[in-house]
């Protein structure tokens, strides 16, 4: 993944974007980037995810920490995503502010009141020229 854009900038549709966002959760972008290729290469939707051993996941994203928590709310997301209607991301489990935030720039074009995530911030700023 390229360093300058953000995971959301890299992703294919809306569960690799809430996929990436879980998997940002409490760590750092740089590790995100090298694991969340490897890990939509064998899961690239839901399904595959669901077919996928929990222990085979987990490999994949040990070096984001948390492995026992970020696979269950991803495994839980991801049967969510299975039956969501598509309008708010907090309704997916494990999607907080930041994922709904993010959801809504990315795939409603939509500009959330009070972006609170630095990188977002960043983004909205840039791509709509907002001082």
């Amino acid at each position: 993944m390229r360093d300058d854009l953000m995971v959301q900038q890299q992703i294919d549709g809306p569960w690799q974007h809430m996929v990436g966002v879980i998997c940002l959760n409490q760590t750092g972008r740089k590790q995100v980037k090298d694991v969340l290729p490897k890990l939509l290469g064998i899961c690239p939707t839901p399904v595959h995810y669901l077919n996928t051993l929990p222990e085979t996941i987990k490999q994949i994203i040990q070096p984001l920490g948390m492995v026992n928590v970020r696979e269950k709310r991803l495994r839980k997301m991801s049967q969510d995503f299975l039956t969501w209607d598509g309008e708010d991301a907090t309704d997916l489990y494990g999607i907080g502010k930041y994922g709904s935030d993010s959801y809504r720039l990315f795939f409603k074009n939509e500009l959330p009141e009070d972006v609170g995530d630095h990188e977002l911030k960043r983004y909205v700023k840039e791509e709509f020229r907002i001082r």
